[in-house]
């Protein structure tokens, strides 16, 4: 009974606490938790990009790595489609619950309908690459160098799908319900894990790429147990039971057009990186690939920040929408185009000005580091406005807008990138494929500004 009441006192303080104190307490530990998460990939990155025992091939197994990351953001877009697409509409019943007390009921069977959809998504698409996976990693650009350091990789990483999709997919249902602490110890319990035991199996025991799989995976089974066990106590309002995996259609079907948004935004990535790798081996070779895989590393350094820090403010956007409090929701729409703005603009600056001190992170390799010299700037260019596309995107999930979230996604990477991923090298070389991704963004972040002036404007 007390533990309920905290629970429902933490919900209704969504929509009567100042915004500034909210969102600091929300946004904080999500922008931490996000930051953590990037550390899964990132650190194997760096630790494979700096294999002393693979000599001359440590570049070699970075890019190994880089072929892999299509399937690692497929699968976790996934993920992403289901928790991405179910924790909004869980908090905007939480907010209804404070006219209809029987709206937490409808909260709970979304977070039950949504771990359905996660495991059945994980039994796919594990079967799916495990049969297929030579034949996928060659279409993604493997060669023959670079094919044995994906194949070791991903076959170890597939083993824990059902983790990934658990500990990504569920944790936005302990935001929601402003357990924003919680949430951000969920993810930092696997990260610092994953940080430990990269060198233990990469180095001391000398398994290389496949060490850092199977750290990955151990990490992620460990932050995935822990999500499950809080979501299935007392401390968690909306509850998961094996009562509530009961599927039902309608509640799928709203999970999924809200979660298309943020499945287009992920699984459009992996369609990039087939379209730049195949590019890159064409006009470049390995070493751009390579290449590639640090600038987009880098990007993620940069993007993540803004992005914990308005998954962190969501819930209170879909809770006041819910509850009808628009002026509420508008406060927090320019607070955080505010934040996002003075974030991004700090750190694309740094890595424009000090473009191989990013890059060092993650290689020795002389030749790379030329490359990111000359081309990390221009590829990082169109996130000085990406800010405003990020805010806009997460403003239309938030209130549940699917359609004009969805268009977003696809404005930038399916509309725009990819085309012009295409087109630009045969003009422009190797280069023009960097040159495609700031010209998307800028393009892109435009097209949401006006969309979300529209939407702020009939709030």
């Amino acid at each position: 009974m007390q533990s309920s009441l905290k629970n429902k006192n933490r919900d209704s303080a969504l929509g009567t606490d100042g915004i500034s104190r909210l969102m600091l307490r929300l946004a904080l530990p999500s922008v931490l938790a996000y930051l953590i998460n990037v550390l899964y990939n990132i650190v194997d990155r760096i630790y494979i990009g700096h294999i002393s025992s693979e000599g001359a091939d440590s570049s070699l197994a970075l890019t190994g790595l880089g072929i892999c990351l299509p399937i690692i953001q497929l699968v976790s877009a996934f993920s992403a489609f289901a928790g991405t697409g179910g924790a909004p509409l869980a908090a905007i019943e939480l907010g209804k619950s404070e006219l209809d007390p029987s709206a937490r009921k409808t909260a709970q069977k979304i977070l039950g309908n949504a771990a359905f959809m996660l495991v059945i998504f994980s039994v796919v698409l594990t079967s799916f690459f495990l049969v297929l996976k030579t034949p996928v990693l060659t279409f993604f650009g493997a060669s023959e160098k670079t094919l044995p350091f994906a194949d070791s990789y991903l076959s170890v990483y597939l083993l824990g799908t059902i983790c990934v999709q658990f500990s990504v997919g569920l944790n936005p249902f302990i935001t929601c319900q402003g357990h924003a602490k919680t949430a951000m110890i969920s993810i930092l319990i696997g990260a610092v894990l994953n940080i430990i035991l990269d060198p233990i199996f990469i180095f001391a025991l000398g398994m290389g790429v496949k060490g850092a799989a199977f750290a990955t995976i151990i990490s992620q089974c460990v932050s995935a147990v822990w999500i499950v066990s809080f979501l299935c106590s007392k401390k968690s309002e909306i509850r998961l039971t094996f009562a509530i995996l009961r599927p039902r259609f309608a509640i799928i079907k709203k999970i999924s057009s809200l979660g298309a948004s943020p499945f287009v935004m992920q699984a459009t990535e992996s369609a990039i990186f087939v379209v730049f790798n195949s590019g890159l081996q064409r006009y470049g070779g390995d070493i751009y690939v390579g290449a590639m895989t640090i600038m987009q590393s880098v990007m993620q350094i940069i993007f993540i920040p803004t992005q914990g820090f308005a998954n962190g403010v969501q819930p209170i956007i879909s809770y006041n929408f819910g509850a009808k409090k628009f002026e509420r929701v508008k406060e927090v729409i320019r607070k955080m185009l505010f934040v996002n703005g003075i974030i991004t603009v700090c750190l694309v600056l740094s890595a424009s000005v000090f473009p191989t001190r990013f890059a060092s992170l993650f290689t020795s390799s002389g030749e790379i580091l030329q490359i990111e010299q000359k081309l990390l700037p221009v590829y990082i260019a169109g996130l000085w406005l990406m800010w405003i596309q990020n805010s806009a995107q997460t403003t239309f999930v938030g209130i549940g807008n699917a359609k004009v979230s969805v268009f977003i996604a696809c404005l930038r990477k399916i509309i725009l990138l990819i085309p012009l991923a295409l087109v630009l090298p045969k003009f422009f070389g190797v280069e023009g494929i960097f040159f495609a991704e700031p010209i998307a963004t800028t393009c892109s972040a435009l097209t949401s500004t006006v969309l979300l002036i529209r939407a702020y404007r009939k709030m």
